[in-house]
């Protein structure tokens, strides 16, 4: 069970996926996006003739006008895992969502309980004031969670503002307790980390690709959908700008400046988060390091961790 993490745009999903083909292994996708159905370019799914190669599980599970949890993600990751148990064949879990990574690894935090009223009295200001200025809200009186947590980032602002009308404790504090240092499972984990201005040129090359490959229209095309997108779904970095830019409240250059500056800040989101994982191997990667020798080095750390 081979776990590859790192920030967005890292290049992990290629390497899961050539490291998948060598060892003939599975792929279980941790990415909260990339379960929505033909939310495709702005989540950078991998491609078709990929998915025709190799099978990936929890990419396309739900239709984007449904939630996601991450109780979802573990009933369908834990399936997917003794699936390939199975078939005898190896896993690779291949993603940046890192709460989803937190969660698989070493259990789910619960925190309080929900309480109905009050989340509902919270979703209401969502709607009319909008997730920037509640999260300005929650770094106040949480500012370590705010950190963590990315401005469109809906619905982990609307539970972390709940957690502290419940307690009068910030949600961090809660989080401080729970122990993450046992995994659950024997993962050997591998984390790809780049350096800050690498990963900032991979994060806007890939934002221009995005646009070139049509994500304007896909996202037309989700809003013309009969259902209306989640609010999850109209909040993922790419989806959210665009609509804002259709919409008429921006134009498109600024639009695509404001997916690259909110994927830069998730990227800084993800390494703090990442910090708190113990057992990942991590391999820096130089800035004119080709793939296939940052392929030959997982697959060194892979055989040097099953010996």
């Amino acid at each position: 069970m081979i776990l590859i993490l790192g920030v967005t745009a890292s290049g992990k999903g290629t390497i899961a996926f050539d490291l998948a083909r060598k060892i003939g292994a599975e792929i279980i996708s941790i990415d909260s996006m990339k379960v929505y159905r033909r939310m495709d370019i702005g989540t950078a799914k991998p491609s078709t003739q990929r998915r025709r190669q190799l099978k990936y599980h929890l990419i396309d599970v739900v239709e984007p006008n449904e939630s996601f949890s991450v109780d979802r993600f573990l009933e369908l990751a834990h399936a997917a895992i003794e699936h390939i148990k199975s078939a005898q064949k190896p896993i690779i879990a291949v993603g940046g969502t890192a709460m989803y990574i937190k969660a698989l690894l070493y259990g789910l935090f619960e925190g309080p309980g929900a309480d109905t009223e009050i989340r509902q009295m919270l979703r209401d200001r969502m709607a009319s004031q909008g997730p920037v200025k509640l999260h300005r809200q929650l770094a106040q009186i949480d500012p370590e969670a705010a950190q963590k947590i990315h401005p469109n980032d809906a619905r982990r602002i609307v539970r972390a503002l709940e957690v502290f009308k419940l307690t009068g404790k910030p949600i961090s504090s809660f989080q401080k307790q729970f122990d993450a240092d046992q995994m659950l499972n024997d993962w050997k984990i591998i984390g790809l980390r780049r350096g800050k201005s690498v990963e900032s040129h991979r994060i806007n090359a890939r934002v221009k690709r995005m646009i070139d490959e049509g994500l304007v229209d896909e996202v037309k095309s989700l809003l013309a959908e009969a259902e209306p997108l989640s609010a999850q779904a109209r909040c993922a970095i790419g989806y959210a700008e665009i609509i804002d830019y259709l919409d008429g409240k921006t134009s498109l250059a600024k639009a695509v400046e404001k997916m690259k500056v909110n994927t830069r800040r998730l990227a800084k989101a993800q390494r703090t988060w990442f910090k708190t994982f113990k057992e990942v191997n991590w391999l820096k990667i130089a800035e004119d390091e080709t793939h296939q020798k940052v392929l030959e080095r997982t697959m060194f750390l892979v055989e040097g961790m099953n010996k």
